[in-house]
């Protein structure tokens, strides 16, 4: 019998498998080193999208989802300051047009009257 040929330079022979296939990652990362992400709120993201359109809700579940971040650490506290924030400005600004709308209706009738005694 023959003996098999030498191995070509710079190829080693394989290891044998050891009991953990993959190395295993520091805490913090994934297996490809890449850091871990917080998971984002929920209710941060339903927070902004409510504040666009229902600015009430938006203000609530803002509220709601800092504190929910505060407790648990989650992500998201940008979206839900953002979705707070926006949400009281377009609620004063929705306050603001109603209350300028009523005091032109109110001027308005008031000048009517006037004009019709005059006629």
């Amino acid at each position: 019998m023959t003996q098999p040929p030498p191995p070509a330079p710079g190829y080693q022979q394989p290891q044998p498998y050891s009991s953990t296939p993959y190395p295993s990652a520091p805490y913090g990362t994934t297996a490809a080193g890449a850091p871990l992400v917080p998971r984002t709120n929920t209710l941060a993201i339903v927070a902004l999208v409510l504040s666009l359109t229902v600015s009430l809700g938006g203000i609530i579940c803002g509220h709601i989802a800092l504190s929910q971040i505060k407790r648990t650490g989650e992500g998201g506290h940008g979206l839900a300051l953002a979705g707070t924030i926006i949400g009281y400005v377009l609620t004063a600004f929705s306050v603001l047009m109603i209350g300028l709308y009523i005091a032109v209706m109110v001027a308005a009738f008031s000048f009517s009257g006037a004009f019709s005694t005059i006629s």
